[in-house]
This record gives C-alpha cells, structure tokens and sequence, in this order.
C-alpha cells in the first residue's frame, strides 16, 4: 500500500480507499447502489440534493462530501441513513413532474426517475410545486423548464466549475429559487457559450437539446392539450396505484426506444482537442450528443461539438459525382466519373511525367484515408507531390520540436497542462480554437490557483482571465522568448542538473543570445524589461511550466524559430521529461496530427520516415510491391506557384477548402484556372470545388468508420452512425476505387485492416489495433507491439541516437509587411469560438448562423474614434494582395491600429485571405498569415453590428465559487434531514436495503 492508500469499514467489510477522496466514490466501487442525485464524478461534491447520507462513526453525513480517512466505519442501513435518504429525495421531487412515460429524457439515463426506482417509491409527500416561472426557449440549442428543475446544482455547479463560463447561478434566497443566467437573463442574451455542459449533467429534463424534443419518445410529440392531459392524468392515478405501476409503464416505453434510438460512439470533427462522445440518432435525426466519459474530454463539450451537426443532413450536401461540361456541371455515375479521374491520371502521368501530378490529403478525414491518400501519389501515381493542411498552420511548430526534442507533437496529456505550475500562451486564442482544453486551463486557474501568463495581440478570454498579459509588436515573440532564456542563464536561474544530463549544444546556443538582451527585446518587442524579468522568475519558480501555442505564433514569417526558441526554453529551465510541463503546439484540426502521422507530406511517409531514406524505402517497397520515388515532392505553397510556372498540371485535392484558406487567395484561385485537370472531393460544392473538373462526393465522419489522432497524439476510433448519404461514399472507399482504376488492385473492405498495413510500417504505430482502440478506449503514441504507449513524452530520453535533447540556436525573422503610409495598420486573423475555419460545415447550422451570421473586422475604439467609424459601418480593406468589403464591430479586444478578421465567411469574396500574401516561414513553406498590412476605406453604407445582440460576447457573467450550497443551507425552510425531528418521512414499499459486495 502507498501513503495514499487507506482502509475502511463499510457495513462491517473492509474496502480498500484513497486517502481524501469522497466516501461515495468507496461505496460505488464496493458494489453499493446508493442513491446519489446531485453526485458527479467529474464535478465532485456539490451537497445540494442529501440523498447519499450514510453514518459516519455514528454521525449522519453526506456521502459525496466526506473525504475517506484511515479507519472510518461507515453504515449505509440504519434507521437514521435510510430514512434520512428517503426524506431528501422526496423534498426534490416536490420541485418535479415524473411523467416520465410522455418524457424525452426517459432514456433509461434519467437520474430522478432511476432513483425513484432505487428508492422503491410509492408515494411523495411533499406536494408538487410549480415556480412562477416561464420556460426559457430562448437559446437556440437547448431549453430550460424551471417546473421540472430540482435545484440540484449540477449545471451551475458544471458552469462556474468546469466550462468555467461562470454564466450560471441560482438564487438561493429567493423564495422560488431557480437557475439563472448572467443573475436572470434570458438564457440566448446571456453570457452563455452554448457549450451543452449543462445539458449534459442535468439528472432530469429540465435542461433539454431542443433537437430531442418531441422526437425521443413514442408519446412525446404530442399537442400541448393532449400532453397536459397526459400529466394531470399520471397524478391523478399516482395517490391510488403509487409510482410502481408508472414506472413500469415508462420503463416499458424506454425499452421501446431502444429499437429505433441508436447510439454510436464517435469522435469530434471539428478541432485537434479529440472529444470523444455517443451521437444519439433515430433514422437520419440527429438526437443529441452525449459525453460521458470521452479520454480527452469527460462530459464537457463546445459549442460546435455539442450542437453543430447540421451539416450532416444539410440539402447542400453532395450526393452523386459532377462533371464539368463547358461553365456548368452535370451529374454522372461513379463509374463514369472514376474512368474520366483515370483516363486524365494516366494521360498527364505519361506526357508530362509523374511529377506533373499531385495529391493532397485532408485533416478533417481519418488516418486511413489520409494513408491511402499518399499511399495513392507513391505507390500509384510515383510522385512525392503530397501534403495536408498542417502545412498552413502546425509545420512550424513541428519543425522547432524536431530540432530540439525528436518529436513533433504535445509532449503530454491535456492532464499535464491541469497539473503544470504555470502554464503560458502565446499566439493562442485557446478559449475559442480549443474550448475544451481550455476548460482545464481555466478549471485549474480557478480552483487550484494555476499561474497563467498569456502573450497575444487581442484581449481575447484568455488573456483575460491571465495573472500577466503581455502584447507584443506583431511577429517579435522569437525576440522576448530568446531574451527571457538568455535573461535565466546570466541569472544562473537554468536548471543545471537537467541540462547536464539531458541536453547538448549548450555552449553554442548560450553563444547566440548574445543579442538578445532585455534592452533589445524590449525594443523591438515593445515589452517591458522588468515584466520579462517577472517572466523568468515565474518559469523558473513554478512547479512546471507548460507553453501551448499556436498559429498566431505559427503563421509567422519567424514561426518555426519561434517554436524552436519556445522548445529550448523549456530545455533550459528542465521542463521536459516530468508530468505537469512540457511544450503543447495546439493542433488545429480534429485530425491535422494524423494526416501528418500518416504520411501525407514530401518529405515523409508514415510516421516522418524520409523519402530520402534508401532503406525506408526498401521497406515500403517490400510491402506495398512498388519502387517509390526517391525525391522529396512539393509542398502545398509549392504548388500553387508550380502550378503558375506550368509544371504541375493535374491536382486531386479532398477535404480542404484550398481556394479559401490558403493565403493570397487571388493567385490561388488564378492557379486552379490554369490546371489542366483537377478533382475535388468534399461533402459541399465549395468555393475550391467551383474551379473542378470533377468533384467527387464524399461522406462526412458520422457516416464512416476510422480512427483521428489528436493533439495529445491520442488516437481514437470513430464508428459509422449513419449510412452515407444518397450516393456518396467515405473518402477511403473512393480513394480504393481510383486506385484500382489505375491498375493497383487494391482490397481493403474495412479500414481496420488499413491500420493494420500502417501498424506494420510505421514504428510510431507498431501496436495500435481496431481491438485495442475498441470503444472509448484509446493509444497516445509512439505505441509499442504489445500495445503499451506514451502519454508522456521522453520519460527515458529524447529520440536522438545519444538519448539527449538539442539546444538549436534560433534566429529572428522579421516580419515582411510592417506598415507603413500607404497600408498603415495591421490586420491580424484567426478563428471564432462558433464557426469552425472557413465555416463550410458551422454555417449549415441555424443557430451557430444566428450568433455570428458572417464575418466583419474588428477595429479598436481609439481607431473608430480616429477615423469616425461605428459597429456596421462598411469599410474597404486593402492589401498588396486583394481588397476585401466588411462591417466594422467596434470592440476593445483589439487596440491601436491592430485590426483582426474571423476566418469564417459564407462568401468567398470576403475571405480574409484575399488580403494576406504568399510570404512564408522560410524552413516550411507555411505562409504568414499574421504579418499583413492594410489600408482601410471607409464606404457611405452602415447597417446593423455584424455581432448580433445575442451573441456571448455582450453577457455579463456572474463567477462565484460553484454552487455555493452553503447559501441554500441557511434558508429558514431547509433542514439537513438527521437533524430535523419532525422530518417527513417519504411513504415507501419496503425500501430497499442497499446490497454490494467485496471490491
């Protein structure tokens, strides 16, 4: 036994505990069914509801908030404990309709009505109480009906203690209390985020998906009247045949659902967090999404993985192949279509050689299909020409950990970033690209009192919520990186033994800070000398130090220096190697790190094996059958420009919405009109499909099997929920076909046994099988054959032949396009919490639509001051590159003359990057998207803020430390049930004795 591991009595039996953790999670595991209504394991205690009091060394208490200690006899089957329990439940369901037979939450999964059963009730006593409260229908997602609330707390509690939104309250001394928003605003005007935490942990039906409603059950879609009627009828027999019959009766209807409710296991389609959660479907209809105990993310959910699956039964789907005959597309078999994709194939590949082809791959398909992507350009076609969007965003990132460390991914878990002394950002918005591991950033910050130090340009939430928040000059955060290590080794602050031990170059990479100096940093940087010093000593004091950034350090003309730079700070303050630090290079996409894993890039097959290497190649060759080209292929960025000089001439692009979101959008879209043939694969006719010859339709994740790799490098499996639809296919189904169309004769029927080919090729892989991802279970890799893998990196030593990490001098790249008279303020652009991207699938669904209908640019109050400008006003913006028209949404988030643009546009011609150019970080080819200067025309025309009124971004929050119970507490109508002896008791059949056994 360890310190931690203690022992104690329960029922006369000895059970086996954790020093401090809640007695009721002891009971659990020694098989006790204890009611236990307001309990969440993921939330912990919140002691509003009393129904899991048991007797502690002959005291009452409640389950859920004693700590175990060594010793301790606890008795779950007195007199006092049972009818203790019984009295407490009954008290809630004075605040709850149980009609539960014409109910949509009668899932078998409704707390209230489970313990109900538990308890064997026949009948309540304290009377039903209706509140004066009308239900709130006002979110566009999900509703609140204060009739069916019990005031237990769990989605305020979820609120202000996990999303850490801190929207939700109740008001305890009100003498009707209930759940507020933002202290009682609408819950659509309110603060709220639409995250679906509360939803989520609602033991009841008070907190609905608007989507289940009147479509879960058989009976519930039933008019108002008839409903009503339904109610008053189940009370009116309940006095005289008790709730056994009735719960019989709805326990019948919920078996009934079971035939025609499915539920699948499915992974997030969105952003590189890797949410795991069941989509409940029933035919095509999309219930609800339900997290539970998902490895990256618990119950917690966004906004866009909680309700954003619109685009799945969207009528703009595609759903049969176009041709392009002339301006216009016709649609055309598979058979005709895949015969013209191989005929042209095999045409350019001859005149022009393989080289004049290329291939790339998408980050929001499955590891499989990015394999056979790649595997399709080597083995296939023999070019190299091959990538995937990390090339736009994370290239950098893994660039800077390669040179330093050996492996480009999160060097731990998203636990890690929880547990980490401090934690700093830089160039990352993480509250909106990656809501869910921000929660845990927040969550520590709050309640463990984690230091948070954030570098940006906006004041976005983070940056908010941060102990320092830093603005550096746009592109110079190489500069104060460098200075803040140079600053710890002429301290002497560096941990020595670490770098001793575990890192070479150290005499190099001390020799090239010497510009670097605090006066020079602060300088160019514009950061004071003693806030970089406070930097220092922050890192070097705190119990880990986790960095996570992102692309607004990424899309930099310096953004693989300035990850190198992050990388050797880490190295030099000996945050590597241990749990709670580490460097975590957010990944955009759900499966950005995948695609990459894969192989889908020039220079690498699967897991970042060189092309260049002749023996990688021999065992490929040996496998696959074929020799495979020896020469490293093009980029993305290379393409396009191959393309304009006239030797590239085919492309087959899937997935990727190319023609919005690679920058300098005018060359690209002028380079798809010059290519001589180009297929485009996508569930939507995008902007990029328009330039097509054939576009190809395929289904999205909800329709497939496979696996996504997130940023953790956590590898998940995704189950198909819905069959594809109409005549589309998953993309490893057309990528097969095409193949075989040009002669290779490929079998697959189930991409389990893809993983298996990839498993045996890529080290990184070895032992990553369909049976051991089964499930909600899942690998971070490297993975070993017997299955055994690494959520944390380096614990043995870094993966360089001598086992040691690498100091890599960096060097400062400044950035390109600083303004000047003509194009005199810089505009910076990125992502927003609602849409994902360019907003091809976020904007199919109604509600995300109606919080952010479009895209505008933000402008700071002194500018609109300066220039006479208001929310709505239209403006022209103007690059070297393009011009672009928008509303003006005045907003403090951005100050000076630092502009800022969402990504997402539903019209191409306000794209972002119609403004940004082709410059990029030299070492990657990923163009810098921050570094843009523009001129702004104001135009006569003003119309309403492009930010809607309901939007969160108006709310007021109202943070408190949870549920606050202690408030209901000192009501004068409550009694803790053992010390109240006048207690109703709750009429009961035989209340059940709880039974268990021996862990």
């Amino acid at each position: 036994m360890t310190p931690t591991d203690i022992e104690v009595r329960v029922n006369g039996v000895t059970q086996r505990a954790r020093l401090g953790e809640p007695l009721i999670e002891v009971l659990g595991r020694s098989g006790l069914e204890l009611p236990q209504v307001c309990y969440h394991p993921q939330l912990g205690p919140i002691q509003t509801c009393d129904t899991c009091l048991v007797e502690v060394d002959g005291h009452l208490v409640r389950a859920c908030g004693t700590p175990a200690a060594a010793g301790m006899s606890v008795l779950t089957e007195t007199s006092g404990a049972r009818e203790g329990r019984a009295a407490a439940f009954d008290r809630l369901l004075g605040n709850h309709l149980l009609y539960c037979t014409v109910c949509d939450n009668n899932n078998g999964n409704c707390v209230v009505h489970n313990t109900t059963a538990l308890l064997k009730v026949d009948h309540q006593v304290t009377p039903y109480h209706p509140k004066p409260y009308p239900k709130d229908e006002s979110n566009p997602f999900y509703r609140y009906d204060p009739d069916q609330c019990i005031l237990c707390g769990r989605c305020v509690e979820a609120c202000q203690n996990l999303q850490v939104n801190e929207t939700l309250t109740i008001n305890w001394e009100d003498p009707h209390p209930r759940v507020l928003w933002d202290g009682g605003r609408p819950a659509g005007e309110s603060s709220c985020v639409s995250c679906g935490h509360c939803v989520s942990v609602c033991p009841c039906n008070a907190l609905m998906e608007k989507s289940m409603l009147g479509e879960a059950g058989l009976m519930t879609n039933l008019p108002l009247p008839v409903f009503q009627s339904a109610v008053d009828l189940v009370k009116a027999a309940e006095p005289s045949i008790g709730y056994g019959p009735i719960l019989q009766l709805s326990d019948t209807e919920a078996a009934m659902r079971e035939g025609s409710i499915k539920r699948t296991k499915t992974v997030c389609t969105y952003c590189g967090v890797g949410c795991s959660f069941e989509v409940w479907t029933k035919e095509r209809h999309i219930l609800k999404i339900e997290p539970t105990h998902g490895p990256a993310n618990g119950v917690s959910t966004c906004v866009k993985g909680k309700f954003a699956w619109d685009h799945i039964n969207s009528d703009k789907r595609l759903t049969t192949p176009l041709i392009r005959e002339g301006e216009r597309f016709r649609e055309a078999s598979w058979e005709e279509a895949i015969s013209l994709i191989a005929r042209r194939f095999t045409e350019a590949r001859a005149k022009y050689g393989p080289d004049a082809l290329a291939f790339i791959a998408s980050s929001k398909c499955t590891n499989e299909e990015a394999w056979l992507m790649q595997k399709l350009a080597r083995a296939v076609i023999g070019t190299n020409n091959m990538d995937n969007c990390s090339r736009y965003c994370q290239s950098p990132a893994t660039m800077g950990l390669w040179r330093t460390v050996g492996y480009g991914g999160d060097s731990g878990s998203i636990t890690d970033l929880e547990q980490a002394g401090l934690v700093i950002g830089i160039g990352t918005n993480t509250a909106e690209s990656h809501p869910v591991l921000a929660t845990r950033v927040k969550r520590a910050h709050k309640l463990r009192g984690q230091r948070l130090i954030v570098a940006d340009l906006r004041e976005h939430e983070m940056a908010q919520r941060a102990d320092l928040f830093i603005r550096p000059n746009p592109g110079t955060d190489m500069v104060w990186i460098a200075a803040v290590t140079k600053y710890i080794l002429d301290e002497g602050l560096e941990d020595r033994d670490f770098l001793q031990k575990w890192v070479n170059g150290l005499d190099e990479f001390r020799a090239s800070l010497a510009p670097y100096t605090l006066a020079y940093a602060e300088e160019v940087t514009g950061i004071r000398q003693d806030t970089l010093k406070q930097i220092a000593h922050e890192i070097v004091q705190a119990d880990g130090t986790c960095i996570m950034w992102a692309m607004g350090v990424t899309q930099q003309c310096s953004g693989s220096e300035t990850s190198t730079a992050i990388s050797n700070l880490l190295l030099v303050t000996g945050n590597y190697m241990r749990p709670g630090a580490g460097s975590y290079p957010l990944r955009g996409h759900n499966n950005v790190q995948g695609a990459s894993d894969m192989g889908a890039m020039p220079n690498f097959v699967g897991g970042y094996q060189s092309v260049e290497d002749p023996a990688v190649r021999a065992k490929f060759a040996a496998k696959w059958g074929v020799e495979l080209p020896t020469n490293k292929g093009l980029d993305n960025h290379e393409m396009v420009h191959a393309i304009h000089e006239g030797t590239l001439k085919v492309m087959y692009l899937k997935g990727e919405e190319m023609g919005i979101v690679d920058s300098n959008a005018n060359y690209v879209d002028a380079a798809f009109e010059k290519l001589e043939f180009f297929v485009v694969q996508d569930m939507f006719f995008s902007h990029t499909a328009s330039f097509a010859d054939v576009v190809l339709p395929a289904s999205p994740s909800l329709e497939k099997d496979g696996t996504f790799t997130n940023t953790e490098r956590r590898i998940q499996r995704l189950y198909r929920a819905l069959e594809p639809l109409g005549d589309s296919k998953p993309d490893w189904e057309i990528l097969q076909l095409i193949a075989n169309a040009l002669g290779a004769g490929w079998n697959y029927t189930h991409p389990a046994q893809i993983m298996e080919e990839v498993a045996s090729l890529v080290p990184l892989y070895a032992g990553v099988t369909y049976e051991r991802l089964e499930g909600f279970r899942s690998l971070q890799w490297p993975v070993l054959p017997d299955g055994s893998d690494t959520p944390l990196l380096f614990t043995e030593g870094f993966p360089f032949p001598d086992g040691k990490a690498r100091l890599y001098p960096a060097r400062f790249i400044p950035p390109l396009e600083t303004p000047n008279d003509e194009y005199d303020l810089h505009l910076n652009n990125g992502r927003m919490l609602e849409h994902f991207h360019e907003g091809n699938m976020t904007f199919k669904s109604a509600g995300i639509t109606e919080k952010v209908p479009g895209t505008f640019v933000e402008v700071s109050p002194e500018l609109a001051a300066e220039r006479g400008l208001e929310s709505g006003r239209e403006v022209r913006l103007v690059s070297r590159h393009g011009a672009v028209r928008v509303k003006v949404h005045v907003t403090n988030r951005v100050q000076g003359k630092q502009l800022y643009m969402p990504m997402n546009t539903p019209d191409a011609r306000q794209a972002v990057n119609r403004l940004t150019g082709s410059h990029t970080d030299p070492s990657t080819h990923t163009p810098a998207y921050k570094d843009t200067a523009v001129r702004m025309e104001l135009l006569p025309e003003v119309g309403e803020n492009p930010l809607p009124r309901v939007n969160h971004r108006y709310g007021h929050p109202t943070p408190q430390r949870g549920v606050e119970v202690e408030r209901k507490w000192r009501r004068a109508d409550y009694r803790f049930p053992g010390s109240d002896p006048n207690r109703t008791r709750m009429a009961h059949h035989d209340a059940p004795q709880l039974t268990g056994g021996d862990d």
